[in-house]
């Protein structure tokens, strides 16, 4: 299940959007299906790829939590700790509308300590100074200044984050463009699919930038799906 530390490399030196391109090829899934949507925002892009396999939780932001919780935060911490790395966080907010951060510096140092290296939530997120000094990578729906009510619900679930699915344990890849799971069949696959289709497009856009530039020789360059 697990890729070996040479082949996970290989996929951080991929943008994303190379990644999805690269899962096409295999004609696993449609191809609307485990991408994020434009919903999704990069806090900190400079960081460049997000890469591992997903530690899940849900959480509410907009609601008190019940005084009898449905899960121990200290099993859901013993969860993500034992996790295999490389490893991230991926956590779903229930409410319609996120009512406050549950990732801040406080959140993402305890994550980092247990060896996340970032998240990926349809959540907000604060303290976005403090927290990039950290390194822990940051991708949400939005800011708050407030942390409002939220608290932990569930882990080790399915959850759906910008219309992405997301199991635990799946491999997921995201830069500023969003993210994407990389299905565990094909994983040890793409980074070569995804340096196929480089030089494919490379003919092109050589072309587009010679002298030699003609419709019919693009024609030619170019998939019938484009």
């Amino acid at each position: 299940m697990y890729l070996p530390p040479d082949k996970l490399e290989a996929l951080r030196r991929i943008p994303s959007p190379t990644i999805a391109n690269a899962i096409e090829t295999f004609r696993v899934r449609p191809r609307g299906e485990g991408v994020s949507d434009t919903r999704i925002r990069c806090q900190f892009p400079e960081f460049g790829v997000l890469l591992g396999y997903a530690c899940t939780a849900a959480i509410v932001s907009t609601k008190p939590a019940p005084k009898k919780r449905r899960v121990s935060r200290t099993d859901y911490w013993s969860y993500t700790k034992q996790f295999p790395a490389p490893k991230i966080s991926v956590i779903q907010d229930l409410s319609d509308v996120p009512g406050g951060a549950y990732w801040g510096e406080v959140n993402a140092s305890i994550h980092l300590a247990l060896g996340s290296r970032g998240v990926v939530t349809n959540g907000s997120v604060r303290d976005l100074d403090e927290v990039r000094a950290t390194g822990f990578h940051l991708f949400s729906s939005g800011v708050s200044v407030s942390h409002g009510f939220a608290h932990l619900e569930d882990f080790q679930l399915p959850v759906t984050v910008f219309g992405m699915k997301v199991h635990p344990g799946d491999l997921v890849h995201a830069d500023r463009h969003g993210a994407v799971v990389i299905p565990n069949e094909i994983a040890s696959e793409v980074a070569k699919a995804a340096s196929e289709i480089d030089r494919a497009e490379r003919k092109m856009l050589d072309l587009c930038r010679s002298k030699d530039f003609s419709i019919a020789k693009l024609d030619k360059l170019i998939s019938p799906e484009y």
